[in-house]
């Protein structure tokens, strides 16, 4: 297959895994529903470390792939959780 579509289906793997570990973080662990600890993280400038602990679940699915065998993936998912470090590195900035 393609390399750089091997990379995009990393990326895009790579942002699914965050989007759902943020998720799965706020209904094990908040209150409140989504929207409200959403609304609340932005208010209380918190919510670069809500995306945060969301990437933890881009370890499962880069390990994944490496153990499969698929390191082009595995770079999509790195360059996923680099990206998303740096949307950390611009909330917590400005």
């Amino acid at each position: 297959m393609n390399t750089k579509k091997e990379i995009l289906i990393g990326f895009v793997v790579g942002l699914i895994a965050n989007t759902v570990g943020t998720l799965l973080y706020i209904l094990l662990f908040s209150e409140f529903n989504i929207v409200e600890t959403f609304q609340a993280a932005i208010e209380q400038e918190h919510i670069g470390s809500l995306l945060a602990l969301g990437a933890i679940l881009n370890l499962v699915a880069f390990f994944g792939f490496l153990r499969l065998k698929r390191d082009n993936r595995a770079k999509g998912v790195l360059l996923a959780t680099v990206i998303t470090a740096l949307v950390i590195l611009y909330y917590k900035v400005f």
